[in-house]
């Protein structure tokens, strides 16, 4: 017997795309953009409190997003529903991507899921999302173009403070995080960390290593601390700031490019 859908019709669709308006060498996505939970799923046994929490979505950086979408032009990418329902970051089955307990926060719904009903959730709305940046890229050279993730963490994980106002992560690519680390540093005197306050791993993240690194294109994924994007004002002050240190970052990354490319 077929299950029903997990987003029928009139459920909201699993991404947004914010088409370019002008020609910029960058394409933005937000794999944590929403906290969205489908209908069928009610509450996956989690409060109400808990559901606007980190461990339900990336706080403030839709609205960084949405604001760099509007000064540059560049397409953008935004993932609609919690990673909660499942991580579009994660590989499917990785230990993560439907996660049981994040940040001491049981995920009562995420237990005793049957393979169709993990299947469910990856088709519908993991792989639409994963989608839509494949079939923008493809229209794109990938050497004339940069994949910017924009993603936000908690200043305090598992009652532990984290030092760092924002950081720049990285796999293979560390010539371009390099640039975007130094020029944060400078431009104001905040904490910045590379691969911290999360290292990137082909395994621990997806977007990155599987649109960007596979097609030898130059990439970003920059963290911003929550509590400094959780308000409209905070937000506004970081798009300004990537909007524009990212073409400085394009300046400096193609003037060295045959270098850079070496990482592929």
């Amino acid at each position: 017997m077929t299950s029903a859908p997990l987003l029928p019709d009139d459920a909201p669709a699993p991404f947004i795309l914010h088409p370019a308006t002008t020609d910029v060498p960058f394409i933005l996505v937000c794999d944590h953009a929403g906290k969205r939970i489908p209908q069928g799923l009610g509450d996956l046994g989690v409060s109400a409190a808990d559901r606007t929490r980190h461990i339900a979505w990336d706080i403030g950086i839709a609205g960084v997003a949405r604001r760099l979408h509007a000064a540059l032009g560049a397409t953008l990418i935004e993932q609609v529903y919690s990673r909660l329902v499942i991580d579009c970051n994660r590989a499917p089955g990785h230990a993560t991507s439907i996660p049981r307990e994040s940040d001491q926060t049981v995920i009562n719904g995420n237990h005793h899921l049957s393979d169709d009903e993990r299947r469910q959730r990856e088709r519908e709305i993991f792989r639409p999302y994963h989608d839509c940046i494949a079939q923008q890229l493809a229209t794109i050279d990938p050497q004339k173009c940069a994949m910017i993730s924009l993603h936000s963490f908690t200043p305090v994980w598992q009652g532990q403070s984290r030092a760092w106002d924002a950081g720049v992560l990285f796999h293979k690519d560390a010539a371009s995080a390099d640039i975007m680390h130094q020029l944060l540093v400078e431009r104001g005197g905040w904490v910045v960390g590379k691969n911290e306050p999360y290292r990137m791993t082909a395994t621990s993240d997806y977007t990155i290593p599987y649109h960007a690194e596979t097609r030898g294109m130059p990439y970003l994924e920059i963290e911003i601390r929550q509590d400094l994007i959780a308000d409209e004002a905070g937000q506004e002050n970081w798009a300004a700031i990537l909007t524009q240190l990212l073409p400085i970052y394009w300046r400096r990354w193609t003037a060295s490019a045959p270098t850079q490319r070496a990482y592929v």
